[in-house]
């Protein structure tokens, strides 16, 4: 039995993995695939996949391409989500903020500097005309310190997944002024070079497993109520997010590679390109 390490978000994206580890279906590979939710998001995965503390990654597409510009030993393998993520724009709702634009010159939360969050504040920015070189953040490692955060005024907004906030915001303590979309797929499936150089055919199992999950997981009778209760989520809001979200089976488009790394650039997150071959690896 191969022990390999993956980390992703404790969010609905990633039932299919635990669908297909609770079914056996790695084990019956002779995989001992071993998950571990991150909370913090991308910005720490970067960090464990740099320190080779972790084999995989499921991760935002926009953090994974800028570490790696930035020398991180990681390859994409796949696409994992082919649609955008929705980010709801957050703010506490005892604030005075109504819109977006209110936003200009606020402080932002961040789960940590390079992840999602830190990333889409400079595509919103780019979005609204604000300088990007104006924007101000406030570290808060996770969704429970975005809480704290803006509830205490250490931050003004918080940017996150349109969907998992749904409930706090329901609560009355987040009120949404608005979504900010990725202008990309939003997630990849990626290994650590080491990874990949030493378990080449075992990564081509993995993939063909989890692309079998994928594949059928929204014919799943009553997906949708497996998904509401696990992730705490209303069943409209879970039916809609499904509507919106699609599985991908198929490795990142080039071109669209290129647009995401044009953006970082634009937006000096990153200072320069690598050639395509340093993102991509084909299994």
């Amino acid at each position: 039995m191969k022990t390999v390490k993956i980390v992703g978000v404790p969010e609905h994206f990633n039932l299919p993995w635990h669908l297909a580890l609770e079914e056996g279906a790695f084990e019956d590979r002779g995989i001992d695939l071993q998950w571990e939710d991150i909370p913090e998001g991308t910005g720490r995965m970067c960090q464990l996949l740099a320190e080779n503390k972790t084999d995989l990654a499921i991760i935002l597409t926009e953090g994974i391409v800028k570490s790696i510009s930035e020398g991180n030993q990681v390859k994409i393998v796949q696409e994992y989500i082919a649609s955008p993520l929705l980010w709801g724009v957050h703010v506490s709702a005892k604030s005075d903020f109504k819109n977006i634009s209110d936003l200009r010159g606020a402080k932002a939360a961040i789960s940590r500097f390079g992840s999602g969050s830190h990333l889409m504040a400079f595509v919103q920015a780019q979005n609204e005309g604000w300088d990007p070189n104006t924007l101000q953040f406030e570290v808060i490692d996770n969704l429970d310190g975005a809480i704290k955060g803006l509830s205490d005024g250490t931050a003004d907004y918080f940017m996150w997944e349109h969907f998992t906030t749904k409930p706090i915001v329901d609560d009355g303590v987040f009120r949404r002024l608005g979504d900010c979309p990725t202008p990309w797929p939003c997630f990849m499936l990626v290994a650590t070079e080491k990874f990949l150089q030493e378990n080449k055919t075992l990564m081509a199992h993995i993939v063909e497993i989890i692309n079998v999950y994928t594949v059928e997981f929204k014919n799943i009778p009553s997906i949708d109520r497996t998904l509401a209760n696990r992730y705490g989520q209303k069943l409209e809001d879970i039916q809609t997010w499904l509507s919106l979200t699609s599985w991908s089976q198929k490795q990142l488009d080039s071109g669209v590679l290129e647009s995401v790394l044009i953006t970082l650039k634009q937006l000096k997150l990153i200072e320069k390109a690598l050639p395509l071959n340093h993102y991509l690896e084909d299994i």
